[in-house]
């Protein structure tokens, strides 16, 4: 059984398992929302900075391009500001990959405080290269690579770790809620990015690796990846808990570990039994129990270690391919709003660096949005697919429209950036 970490040992105890457990579920999933918020938070900056790295001259009254940050005040400089984004893209699927296997195969709060704090660096050395005055594109490059691959930490140990905890079932609402963690990311990061961006960009960067990194070590003093790592029951397959089993009840209260969960799931159920009959039990562990209302704890006890999935066998888990396949499209989409909507609205809406920051956050309020009315919507209907595959449908031609009429003025830029990614973000909950 893993350690339980340090900060969580803090946090104040609860009596009753029932409450406890329910107290337990709720931290781990604001903590989890905190965390993943920080990676999206250091995430998009890029996005903001791009129209600094390349500024129009000419509306400064400056003929040539000494506005710009070498090495992007070339005529390519579209190339250039493009190859950060697949720099930094590919490294992260790459990374995602190999962050599923080794997240599998080690304990995930080690796993996620490693890549919160590796990730902050990364962002951290990006922001310097304004401070330090570096001009070579490979330096960035390289930055982005890296940044790319510690990245991919994130996302396969919440989710793991949100599973762990609450489970299937009927959780549509909560994942939408929870899942908004993205777009609060981004609001956050586009809103501290676009302070800094027109003085000093450096700190767009820094600002949000040091947010993120600050997570990292509370997550190593607060992060429990499953249940039974603190004494609490595992859900079922259904969201609901499963019985509390002898070993887990030690871990809970090991001041007790000789009385086995049987005798003490008594004492909770029936707190009117006398003090003396309590007492006899505590010095009598051994003695039988006979209480029809408490399941046989011994059937109950893990059989053996969870072993780790190969990636052909879940591969062949029913629905991977196509919701794989699902998410590919919607991806292709998602990111590319994440990392050039700023800079489409600054070109088209004629507006300031700041103010694209500003009105790029409407893309991800709308994504909070669309995640929890989805949400709600696949619990009501039971149909998660099909909820999927409608707003995706509708997607498409929301796109075409913010294409055609975002740039006529800053409401219809609102209003159609809103609806399109209300449509497009529902695909991150069949990630969870």
């Amino acid at each position: 059984m893993a350690t339980v970490p340090l900060g969580f040992r803090l946090l104040p105890g609860v009596s009753n398992n029932s409450t406890r457990d329910t107290r337990y579920k709720i931290f781990i999933l604001v903590f989890t929302f905190f965390v993943y918020t920080s990676y999206h938070c250091s995430r998009k900056p890029i996005s903001i900075v791009k129209n600094e790295l390349h500024k129009n001259c000419t509306v400064l009254g400056i003929n040539d391009t000494s506005c710009d940050w070498k090495p992007f005040d070339h005529a390519n400089f579209k190339e250039l500001l493009g190859s950060l984004d697949y720099a930094y893209l590919f490294a992260y699927a790459i990374g995602m990959f190999l962050s599923g296997h080794i997240a599998e195969r080690m304990n995930l709060r080690y796993f996620l405080t490693a890549g919160m704090i590796s990730s902050g660096v990364m962002t951290i050395a990006f922001g310097l290269g304004y401070f330090w005055g570096i001009h070579s594109f490979a330096y960035y490059i390289v930055v982005q690579i890296l940044c790319g691959l510690v990245q991919a930490s994130g996302w396969p140990s919440v989710v793991a770790t949100v599973g762990n905890w609450w489970g299937k079932g009927k959780r549509g609402l909560i994942m939408g809620v929870w899942n908004c963690h993205t777009s609060v990311g981004n609001i956050l990061g586009s809103v501290i990015a676009g302070v800094f961006v027109s003085t000093a960009w450096g700190w767009s960067f820094i600002i949000p690796g040091l947010i993120i990194t600050f997570m990292g070590v509370l997550v190593f003093f607060f992060h429990v990846p499953k249940p039974s790592d603190v004494g609490c029951s595992d859900p079922d397959q259904n969201g609901q808990a499963a019985p509390m089993t002898d070993e887990t009840h030690q871990e809970c209260h090991p001041q007790y570990e000789s009385v086995p969960w049987k005798k003490w799931h008594r004492y909770y159920t029936y707190p009117q039994s006398k003090e003396a009959d309590i007492e006899h039990s505590l010095a009598n562990p051994t003695q039988s129990i006979e209480d029809p209302n408490v399941q046989d704890s011994t059937a109950l006890v893990p059989t053996g270690e969870e072993k780790a999935v190969s990636f052909w066998k879940a591969l062949l888990v029913p629905g991977v391919i196509e919701y794989s396949l699902c998410l590919f499209f919607a991806k292709l989409v998602s990111y590319t709003f994440l990392y050039w909507l700023p800079n489409y609205i600054k070109y088209s809406a004629k507006l300031s660096n700041t103010k694209s920051a500003d009105l790029s956050t409407v893309f991800d309020f709308g994504g909070a949005t669309g995640g929890i009315l989805a949400g709600l919507l696949s619990d009501y209907t039971g149909g998660r697919a099909s909820t999927c595959a409608l707003l995706l449908v509708l997607a498409a031609p929301m796109m075409y429209i913010y294409n055609l009429y975002g740039a006529v003025s800053i409401e219809t830029n609102i209003s159609k950036c809103n609806r399109c990614t209300c449509n497009v973000r529902y695909y991150e909950m069949f990630k969870v």
